[in-house]
């Protein structure tokens, strides 16, 4: 009994030294390849948006390349249009708020000089002359960024053509590809190969389609908020808000504070504590009545699990890994699902075949025979 236990445990060691072996080195090949896969997975979560509406139009008779590039141009000028949008107000704003900077400023030091904190004005100037530092660090980077701006910027532009055509493509050609890879890897391992890839499908739309839509509700709750309190730049921040979403729980504070920070600087603190009311009261109805609503019975992850996984993304890959971290995790929690399904399937299938049980339970024993001089009423 203990040397069946020892090899059972060998055997799992095993499959979990193998399962790190290839999670390292498909990390590797991914970072190297990064240039080509941040394209792919950015066009694949633009697909899933985009899918919808292309089937519809596909379902009114549209050829897949009308209604693919339809829904891609479509959503390439709402892009456009929200940039446009957002752009004269922080062009307009931007000198007003950095004039009240210096008096906001002045606030925050009489606030943290008095009761709760009573911090000494010693360690005032010593902060101050940290985040003055870390200011004029963060310039020098700048400064040195522009240098290379022309390639950074060509760079970007080619990414987004690279988005917007593989959206294209996925778009247009999706409904083939599963019966490709089902004819390319065989009956058996392409069924199973399109069961994951549908599940996972339908697992990261839901993602993005529950987060587009709180995302929406939280920018317009916090936006009308700023625009009532007449706090600047409240429809950039609403913007903001909304784009922030698709990063869950982190996104929504870092948003938040922000719109903080600018009501502290230009209306003063009192302002700004009704700001934080406000964007922690919107946080509260995202958490307890938006997200339980959308996402209970599509995504199907705990709160936990979706903090710790943005939070483990952010510090490996900075915002990049925080953006995909929860539905690369919803992805692989659907894979775990399915490849138990099949454990269990097949356990029940050879219970079957060796007679220890049925579709509906364990194998009945044999009926007992009646007593010779019993009605046939009485069994």
């Amino acid at each position: 009994m203990i040397g069946e236990g020892i090899y059972a445990l060998a055997r799992w060691s095993a499959g979990l030294i193998a399962i790190a072996v290839a999670a390292v080195i498909i990390g590797y090949i991914i970072g190297r390849l990064w240039v080509v896969v941040l394209p792919a997975l950015l066009a694949l979560i633009v697909a899933t948006v985009a899918w919808p509406p292309a089937r519809w139009l596909r379902s009114k008779g549209w050829p897949p390349a009308a209604a693919a590039v339809t829904v891609v141009l479509a959503a390439l000028a709402a892009l456009v249009a929200t940039v446009g949008f957002i752009t004269p107000p922080v062009a307009a704003q931007i000198g007003d708020i950095a004039a009240n900077a210096a008096d906001g400023l002045t606030q925050v030091q009489r606030w943290v000089t008095g009761p709760p904190l009573n911090l000494s004005e010693d360690q005032v100037s010593a902060l101050r002359e940290s985040i003055t530092e870390r200011l004029q660090n963060s310039a020098t980077v700048i400064a040195s960024g522009l240098l290379t701006g022309v390639s950074t910027v060509t760079s970007f532009v080619v990414g987004v053509v690279v988005v917007l055509f593989l959206t294209f493509f996925f778009v247009k050609d999706g409904p083939r590809l599963l019966p490709w890879l089902r004819a390319t890897l065989g009956e058996e391992a392409g069924t199973h190969l399109e069961a994951i890839l549908l599940r996972a499908w339908r697992s990261l739309g839901a993602f993005i389609r529950s987060q587009a839509v709180v995302g929406a509700v939280d920018g317009a709750l916090i936006g009308v908020g700023l625009l009532i309190l007449g706090v600047p730049l409240a429809l950039p921040l609403a913007v903001l808000t909304f784009f922030a979403g698709f990063v869950p729980i982190i996104g929504a504070v870092i948003a938040g504070s922000l719109a903080f920070l600018v009501a502290l600087v230009t209306k003063g603190f009192g302002t700004a504590l009704i700001v934080l009311a406000i964007v922690v009261a919107v946080q509260q109805i995202e958490g307890n009545v938006l997200q339980p609503v959308l996402q209970g019975k599509t995504l199907r992850l705990h709160q936990a699990v979706i903090l710790l996984s943005v939070t483990a993304g952010g510090t490996l890959f900075g915002i990049t890994g925080a953006f995909f971290a929860v539905p690369v995790v919803a992805v692989g929690a659907e894979v775990l699902r399915y490849l138990g399904e099949q454990i269990d399937s097949r356990r029940t299938q050879v219970l079957i075949e060796a007679g220890e049980a049925t579709m509906y339970g364990p194998e009945p024993g044999p009926e007992p025979e009646p007593e010779p001089d019993a009605h046939p009423s009485a069994w």
